[in-house]
């Protein structure tokens, strides 16, 4: 109990302005979130409406809402004593894609709070995962049940503002669609729009700097596309074509670089069964800062509904690998890595969770699209095996990690 409890305080303390407040009045009940709707002590009058969620790692999140429009989110914990007004910026990751900064205050001594920008609330609810780190500290939450909270609050602070604490009810009912409503929001901060940097992968095709990796990479991309190789300074790069119907895109780098390492394309089809590495950044910002490597085989010459443009492979990927380069066990680019299997979709299909089934893009897809961008990339026979070791280090003066800044327009366009 003595956690409800404290649960329910931090919810209480929860307001822009730092007054205290009283309440909950009504409920939101979602999942392991409750709360509901609170009054400002000095004036009786309608604050803001909250909910809160513990976890183990002995954080707790508030969410926030308040009768002016704005979104807030808290980090709450007994054990935090912070000076009051004290500041910090904490950076969030959503499905090891998304990110965003937040900068936070102290107006308790056991919580920090920030305003969440409302692309940030629309990714929020969206998202599975969040990584929230300040300083050296990283913490992991899981996102159970915020997009049905995000409507609940939103809901409650409408049926509040129309009418009254008095007639507080389940706020939970009614709150049809797990959406930001269209209550006026926080503007950006100062300096423009809100955006959050999204990254995958890509390698170099050609000793002009030719790089492939998804379209879905770098859809939705705002200002500047930016290459990163392991250890090397960020390059600008240009978008030469794109493809999204067989989610491919190229690039290439500034004039002033030249590549004498480049993927070489097999020349003959790969089998079921062949041994394949793929190669990527998965969960950059979480993960390491150098490129992955995980091992597998091909599962089955066509991906989901018998699309013979994709393989089936074992070897595991994630967010960040797309765009990366799937190899053979000789060194020869056999696919372009694209996506998993939706597992929480097949999940609640069919009731199991499926596991190691991930998808490359065929090399046929691949040197159609390069030929009809003119692209002299170079084809090598599969001879002699490799060990994965030598794979990794051949590939790591082509395989770059690529980057860009994704706005709230973006955002919603995507």
């Amino acid at each position: 109990m003595w956690l409800r409890s404290f649960v329910v305080a931090v919810a209480l303390q929860l307001s822009v302005v730092g007054a205290n407040a009283a309440g909950p009045f009504g409920s939101v009940n979602v999942g392991n979130w409750i709360g509901g709707a609170f009054s400002n002590d000095e004036t009786g009058a309608f604050s803001h409406c909250a909910a809160t969620t513990p976890y183990a790692n002995g954080v707790i999140l508030v969410v926030g809402y308040n009768a002016a429009g704005t979104w807030t989110l808290a980090f709450a914990s007994p054990s935090y004593r912070f000076k009051q007004g004290e500041n910090a910026a904490i950076d969030v990751i959503f499905d090891g894609q998304e990110q965003a900064r937040l900068f936070a205050t102290a107006n308790q001594p056991n919580m920090l709070t920030s305003v969440m920008p409302i692309n940030v609330v629309r990714t929020f609810q969206k998202a599975s995962l969040m990584v929230a780190t300040s300083g050296r500290t990283a913490l992991n939450f899981d996102l159970t049940s915020t997009g049905p909270v995000i409507a609940a609050l939103a809901n409650c602070v409408t049926r509040v503002k129309a009418d009254g604490l008095s007639k507080a009810g389940d706020f939970t009912k009614g709150a049809a669609k797990p959406a930001v409503t269209a209550e006026k929001q926080t503007s950006p901060p100062a300096g423009g729009k809100s955006a959050r940097t999204k990254s995958g992968t890509g390698f170099v095709v050609s000793t002009s700097g030719h790089i492939v990796t998804n379209h879905h990479v770098i859809d939705g991309c705002a200002g500047d596309i930016k290459g990163n190789l392991t250890g090397e300074a960020a390059m600008v790069l240009r978008v030469v074509s794109s493809d999204a119907n067989n989610d491919l895109a190229l690039m290439q780098a500034p004039s002033t670089m030249t590549f004498k390492d480049f993927a070489r394309i097999r020349d003959r089809s790969i089998r079921s069964g062949d041994s394949v590495v793929a190669i990527g950044f998965p969960y950059h910002g979480i993960l390491t800062s150098d490129f992955t490597v995980t091992t597998g085989i091909v599962s089955s010459l066509s991906g989901m509904r018998n699309d013979s443009r994709f393989l089936q492979i074992s070897a595991p990927v994630q967010p960040g690998n797309s765009g990366g380069p799937l190899f053979d066990s000789t060194g020869q680019v056999v696919g372009v890595v694209t996506g998993k299997i939706p597992a929480l979709r097949i999940a609640v299909a069919t009731g199991n969770i499926p596991e190691n089934i991930n998808f490359a893009i065929k090399t046929g897809v691949l040197r159609d699209f390069l030929d009809n961008s003119v692209v002299p990339y170079q084809t090598a026979e599969p001879k002699g095996e490799l060990k994965t070791t030598d794979i990794a280090a051949n590939a790591r003066p082509y395989t770059m990690l690529i980057s860009c800044n994704a706005t709230e327009q973006a955002d919603a366009k995507r």
